[in-house]
Protein backbone atom coordinates (compact mmCIF):
# COMPACT_ATOMS: atom_id res chain seq x y z
CA UNK A 1 0.00 0.00 0.00
CA UNK A 2 0.84 3.86 0.18
CA UNK A 3 2.36 4.37 3.15
CA UNK A 4 3.20 8.18 2.88
CA UNK A 5 3.07 9.55 6.29
CA UNK A 6 0.76 12.05 4.89
CA UNK A 7 -3.22 12.06 5.14
CA UNK A 8 -4.00 9.50 3.02
CA UNK A 9 -6.05 11.16 0.38
CA UNK A 10 -8.63 7.97 -0.81
CA UNK A 11 -9.76 5.53 2.40
CA UNK A 12 -10.37 1.96 0.26
CA UNK A 13 -13.17 0.05 1.56
CA UNK A 14 -13.35 -3.64 1.56
CA UNK A 15 -16.24 -5.59 3.07
CA UNK A 16 -15.14 -9.20 2.67
CA UNK A 17 -17.10 -12.81 3.70
CA UNK A 18 -15.30 -16.08 2.65
CA UNK A 19 -13.92 -14.11 -0.53
CA UNK A 20 -10.16 -15.07 0.19
CA UNK A 21 -10.02 -15.97 -3.03
CA UNK A 22 -10.65 -12.81 -4.97
CA UNK A 23 -8.94 -10.84 -2.21
CA UNK A 24 -5.43 -10.81 -3.34
CA UNK A 25 -6.17 -9.93 -6.50
CA UNK A 26 -8.24 -7.11 -5.30
CA UNK A 27 -5.66 -5.46 -3.58
CA UNK A 28 -2.77 -6.59 -5.97
CA UNK A 29 -4.55 -4.39 -8.58
CA UNK A 30 -4.94 -1.40 -6.56
CA UNK A 31 -1.05 -1.25 -5.37
CA UNK A 32 -0.26 -1.52 -8.92
CA UNK A 33 -2.70 0.87 -10.41
CA UNK A 34 -3.16 3.65 -7.99
CA UNK A 35 -0.12 5.81 -8.28
CA UNK A 36 0.91 9.15 -6.94
CA UNK A 37 -2.38 9.04 -4.94
CA UNK A 38 -1.65 8.25 -0.89
CA UNK A 39 -4.35 6.04 -0.07
CA UNK A 40 -5.15 3.53 3.09
CA UNK A 41 -7.05 0.04 2.91
CA UNK A 42 -9.30 -1.25 5.19
CA UNK A 43 -10.82 -4.83 5.30
CA UNK A 44 -13.60 -5.09 7.28
CA UNK A 45 -13.95 -8.72 7.38
CA UNK A 46 -17.21 -9.93 8.91
CA UNK A 47 -16.31 -13.39 10.60
CA UNK A 48 -15.04 -15.46 7.55
CA UNK A 49 -14.39 -19.44 7.99
CA UNK A 50 -11.73 -19.69 4.78
CA UNK A 51 -8.61 -17.94 6.53
CA UNK A 52 -9.23 -14.54 4.99
CA UNK A 53 -8.29 -13.05 8.61
CA UNK A 54 -5.24 -15.67 8.71
CA UNK A 55 -4.18 -14.41 4.91
CA UNK A 56 -4.36 -10.79 5.38
CA UNK A 57 -2.22 -10.73 8.41
CA UNK A 58 0.49 -12.63 6.96
CA UNK A 59 0.62 -12.05 3.17
CA UNK A 60 -1.06 -8.17 3.54
CA UNK A 61 0.51 -5.70 5.98
CA UNK A 62 -0.30 -2.89 4.86
CA UNK A 63 -4.19 -3.52 5.10
CA UNK A 64 -6.06 -2.05 8.39
CA UNK A 65 -8.58 -5.41 8.68
CA UNK A 66 -11.44 -4.51 10.99
CA UNK A 67 -12.22 -8.61 12.51
CA UNK A 68 -16.00 -8.48 12.99
CA UNK A 69 -16.81 -11.39 15.60
CA UNK A 70 -20.24 -12.08 13.60
CA UNK A 71 -21.32 -11.42 10.23
CA UNK A 72 -22.82 -7.65 10.43
CA UNK A 73 -23.80 -7.05 7.19
CA UNK A 74 -22.47 -5.00 4.36
CA UNK A 75 -23.89 -1.49 5.35
CA UNK A 76 -22.52 -1.66 8.88
CA UNK A 77 -19.35 -3.30 7.71
CA UNK A 78 -19.31 -0.23 5.68
CA UNK A 79 -19.46 1.79 8.61
CA UNK A 80 -16.90 0.70 10.37
CA UNK A 81 -14.30 1.15 7.97
CA UNK A 82 -16.11 4.71 7.64
CA UNK A 83 -15.12 5.99 10.79
CA UNK A 84 -12.19 4.84 11.07
CA UNK A 85 -11.39 6.10 7.83
CA UNK A 86 -8.19 9.30 7.72
CA UNK A 87 -8.96 10.34 3.70
CA UNK A 88 -10.89 12.81 2.18
CA UNK A 89 -12.67 10.68 -0.22
CA UNK A 90 -13.80 7.11 -0.08
CA UNK A 91 -13.81 4.18 -2.18
CA UNK A 92 -16.18 1.44 -1.74
CA UNK A 93 -14.47 -1.76 -3.18
CA UNK A 94 -16.13 -5.22 -3.92
CA UNK A 95 -13.68 -7.77 -2.83
CA UNK A 96 -14.41 -9.53 -6.42
CA UNK A 97 -13.16 -6.73 -8.25
CA UNK A 98 -9.64 -5.73 -10.18
CA UNK A 99 -8.84 -2.26 -10.82
CA UNK A 100 -7.89 -0.66 -13.79
CA UNK A 101 -4.91 1.30 -14.83
CA UNK A 102 -6.12 5.04 -14.66
CA UNK A 103 -9.40 4.20 -12.85
CA UNK A 104 -9.10 5.53 -9.45
CA UNK A 105 -7.70 8.77 -10.89
CA UNK A 106 -9.96 9.35 -13.22
CA UNK A 107 -12.91 8.82 -10.93
CA UNK A 108 -11.04 11.16 -8.80
CA UNK A 109 -10.40 13.75 -10.98
CA UNK A 110 -14.49 13.62 -12.17
CA UNK A 111 -15.00 13.75 -8.72
CA UNK A 112 -13.17 16.73 -7.53
CA UNK A 113 -14.11 19.24 -10.53
CA UNK A 114 -17.47 19.82 -9.41
CA UNK A 115 -18.54 20.34 -6.00
CA UNK A 116 -22.38 19.55 -6.99
CA UNK A 117 -21.02 15.89 -7.96
CA UNK A 118 -21.49 13.67 -4.76
CA UNK A 119 -20.81 10.44 -6.01
CA UNK A 120 -18.86 8.31 -9.20
CA UNK A 121 -19.05 4.82 -10.46
CA UNK A 122 -17.20 3.61 -13.06
CA UNK A 123 -17.82 1.11 -15.97
CA UNK A 124 -18.37 -2.54 -14.04
CA UNK A 125 -16.85 -5.56 -16.65
CA UNK A 126 -16.68 -9.18 -16.59
CA UNK A 127 -15.38 -10.65 -19.81
CA UNK A 128 -14.20 -8.81 -22.32
CA UNK A 129 -17.21 -7.24 -24.05
CA UNK A 130 -19.59 -8.61 -20.80
CA UNK A 131 -20.38 -5.37 -18.64
CA UNK A 132 -22.71 -4.93 -15.91
CA UNK A 133 -25.51 -2.56 -15.25
CA UNK A 134 -24.45 -0.87 -12.48
CA UNK A 135 -26.45 2.48 -12.32
CA UNK A 136 -30.27 2.81 -12.63
CA UNK A 137 -32.40 6.00 -12.07
CA UNK A 138 -35.22 5.55 -9.25
CA UNK A 139 -36.36 2.32 -8.19
CA UNK A 140 -40.16 2.23 -8.07
CA UNK A 141 -42.32 -0.96 -8.73
CA UNK A 142 -43.01 -0.05 -12.46
CA UNK A 143 -39.24 1.08 -12.86
CA UNK A 144 -37.86 -1.66 -11.49
CA UNK A 145 -40.02 -3.92 -13.96
CA UNK A 146 -39.22 -1.37 -16.56
CA UNK A 147 -35.29 -1.63 -15.56
CA UNK A 148 -35.18 -5.01 -15.97
CA UNK A 149 -37.34 -6.01 -18.59
CA UNK A 150 -36.29 -3.15 -20.68
CA UNK A 151 -33.31 -1.09 -19.90
CA UNK A 152 -31.08 -4.03 -18.45
CA UNK A 153 -30.85 -6.00 -21.64
CA UNK A 154 -30.72 -2.69 -23.50
CA UNK A 155 -27.61 -1.44 -21.34
CA UNK A 156 -25.91 -5.15 -21.66
CA UNK A 157 -25.67 -3.99 -25.30
CA UNK A 158 -24.88 -0.27 -25.50
CA UNK A 159 -22.59 -0.11 -22.28
CA UNK A 160 -20.09 -1.93 -24.63
CA UNK A 161 -19.90 1.43 -26.89
CA UNK A 162 -20.47 3.77 -23.88
CA UNK A 163 -18.03 6.23 -23.83
CA UNK A 164 -20.49 9.68 -22.19
CA UNK A 165 -20.44 10.29 -18.78
CA UNK A 166 -24.07 10.62 -17.27
CA UNK A 167 -25.84 11.57 -14.43
CA UNK A 168 -27.74 8.78 -13.00
CA UNK A 169 -30.11 7.74 -9.99
CA UNK A 170 -28.42 5.70 -8.11
CA UNK A 171 -24.93 3.79 -8.78
CA UNK A 172 -23.71 0.21 -7.33
CA UNK A 173 -21.20 0.02 -4.68
CA UNK A 174 -19.40 -2.75 -6.08
CA UNK A 175 -17.38 0.52 -6.73
CA UNK A 176 -18.28 3.65 -5.99
CA UNK A 177 -16.51 6.93 -5.37
CA UNK A 178 -17.42 9.58 -2.92
CA UNK A 179 -16.44 12.19 -0.31
CA UNK A 180 -15.98 11.38 3.37
CA UNK A 181 -17.68 14.92 4.63
CA UNK A 182 -20.73 14.01 1.64
CA UNK A 183 -21.36 10.79 3.96
CA UNK A 184 -21.22 12.48 7.13
CA UNK A 185 -23.92 15.06 5.47
CA UNK A 186 -26.10 12.12 4.83
CA UNK A 187 -25.64 9.97 7.68
CA UNK A 188 -23.54 7.18 6.49
CA UNK A 189 -25.22 3.52 5.05
CA UNK A 190 -28.64 2.67 6.76
CA UNK A 191 -28.13 -0.57 8.88
CA UNK A 192 -31.18 -2.28 8.58
CA UNK A 193 -30.14 -2.78 5.40
CA UNK A 194 -28.12 -6.01 5.98
CA UNK A 195 -27.00 -6.81 2.18
CA UNK A 196 -28.42 -5.44 -1.33
CA UNK A 197 -30.41 -1.64 -1.52
CA UNK A 198 -28.24 -0.13 0.66
CA UNK A 199 -25.86 1.13 -1.56
CA UNK A 200 -29.33 2.73 -4.05
CA UNK A 201 -30.78 4.01 -0.32
CA UNK A 202 -27.40 5.73 0.00
CA UNK A 203 -27.66 7.37 -3.52
CA UNK A 204 -31.23 8.44 -2.72
CA UNK A 205 -30.21 10.04 -0.06
CA UNK A 206 -27.41 11.86 -1.56
CA UNK A 207 -29.42 12.98 -4.27
CA UNK A 208 -31.89 14.46 -2.04
CA UNK A 209 -28.96 16.72 -0.82
CA UNK A 210 -28.80 18.09 -3.85
CA UNK A 211 -26.02 16.16 -5.20
CA UNK A 212 -25.44 15.09 -8.63
CA UNK A 213 -24.78 11.21 -9.36
CA UNK A 214 -22.21 10.54 -12.26
CA UNK A 215 -21.61 7.03 -14.49
CA UNK A 216 -18.05 7.37 -15.63
CA UNK A 217 -17.34 4.53 -18.24
CA UNK A 218 -13.86 6.13 -19.10
CA UNK A 219 -13.01 4.32 -15.70
CA UNK A 220 -13.11 0.37 -15.90
CA UNK A 221 -13.15 -2.23 -12.98
CA UNK A 222 -13.55 -5.51 -13.95
CA UNK A 223 -16.20 -7.24 -11.05
CA UNK A 224 -17.07 -11.22 -11.20
CA UNK A 225 -19.91 -10.95 -9.28
CA UNK A 226 -21.30 -12.41 -6.38
CA UNK A 227 -18.51 -13.63 -4.61
CA UNK A 228 -19.06 -13.61 -1.02
CA UNK A 229 -23.28 -15.02 -1.80
CA UNK A 230 -22.11 -17.84 -4.30
CA UNK A 231 -23.66 -21.36 -2.48
CA UNK A 232 -25.77 -19.26 -0.78
CA UNK A 233 -28.86 -19.15 -2.97
CA UNK A 234 -31.30 -19.02 -0.58
CA UNK A 235 -29.85 -16.45 1.72
CA UNK A 236 -29.32 -14.00 -1.11
CA UNK A 237 -32.76 -14.06 -1.80
CA UNK A 238 -33.99 -14.09 1.34
CA UNK A 239 -31.79 -10.70 2.27
CA UNK A 240 -32.41 -9.37 -1.51
CA UNK A 241 -36.73 -9.33 -0.71
CA UNK A 242 -36.35 -8.74 2.96
CA UNK A 243 -34.19 -5.28 1.74
CA UNK A 244 -36.47 -4.53 -1.09
CA UNK A 245 -39.76 -4.40 1.01
CA UNK A 246 -37.75 -2.35 3.27
CA UNK A 247 -36.62 0.05 0.79
CA UNK A 248 -40.46 0.11 -0.81
CA UNK A 249 -41.22 1.42 3.05
CA UNK A 250 -38.87 3.61 3.10
CA UNK A 251 -38.61 5.73 0.10
CA UNK A 252 -41.92 4.82 -1.82
CA UNK A 253 -45.73 4.96 -1.30
CA UNK A 254 -47.68 2.26 0.23
CA UNK A 255 -49.75 1.44 -3.11
CA UNK A 256 -45.75 0.82 -4.55
CA UNK A 257 -45.65 -1.35 -1.74
CA UNK A 258 -48.56 -3.25 -2.26
CA UNK A 259 -48.31 -4.04 -5.51
CA UNK A 260 -44.11 -5.38 -4.67
CA UNK A 261 -46.29 -7.40 -1.77
CA UNK A 262 -48.79 -9.08 -4.28
CA UNK A 263 -46.10 -9.03 -7.09
CA UNK A 264 -43.90 -11.19 -4.65
CA UNK A 265 -47.06 -13.37 -3.07
CA UNK A 266 -47.63 -14.81 -6.80
CA UNK A 267 -43.53 -15.68 -7.65
CA UNK A 268 -43.46 -17.36 -4.53
CA UNK A 269 -46.49 -19.60 -4.78
CA UNK A 270 -45.37 -20.11 -8.46
CA UNK A 271 -41.70 -21.04 -7.24
CA UNK A 272 -44.03 -23.49 -4.59
CA UNK A 273 -46.06 -24.88 -7.68
CA UNK A 274 -42.76 -25.40 -9.84
CA UNK A 275 -40.77 -27.53 -7.15
CA UNK A 276 -44.11 -29.70 -7.08
CA UNK A 277 -44.38 -30.24 -10.97
CA UNK A 278 -40.66 -31.40 -10.39
CA UNK A 279 -41.67 -33.32 -7.76
CA UNK A 280 -39.21 -31.98 -5.19
CA UNK A 281 -40.80 -28.65 -3.43
CA UNK A 282 -38.27 -27.10 -1.78
CA UNK A 283 -40.87 -26.14 1.62
CA UNK A 284 -37.84 -24.51 3.95
CA UNK A 285 -37.62 -21.79 0.69
CA UNK A 286 -41.47 -21.59 0.33
CA UNK A 287 -41.29 -20.78 4.77
CA UNK A 288 -38.91 -18.47 4.63
CA UNK A 289 -39.77 -16.79 1.85
CA UNK A 290 -43.14 -16.46 2.60
CA UNK A 291 -42.54 -15.50 5.82
CA UNK A 292 -40.98 -11.96 4.79
CA UNK A 293 -44.65 -11.26 3.70
CA UNK A 294 -45.87 -11.29 7.32
CA UNK A 295 -43.15 -8.98 8.40
CA UNK A 296 -44.09 -5.20 8.96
Amino acid sequence: MNRAEKVPEISVILVNYNDRHHLEDCLSSLNKTVVDIPFEVFVVDNQSSDGSHEWICEHAPGVQLIANTENVGFARANNQGIQKSRGVYILFLNTDTAVEPGAVQSLLEELRSNSTIGAVGPALFCGERTFQVSFGKGVSFFREIFQKLVLNPYYRFRLKKESIKREVGWLSAACLLTRKDILEEVGLFDENFFLYFEDIDLCVRIREKGYVLEYLPQARVYHSGGASTEGLELFSRYHYRKSQLYFYRKHNSKVAGTLLRLYLWFNFNLLLVWGYLKGAPDMNERRVLRGLLREK
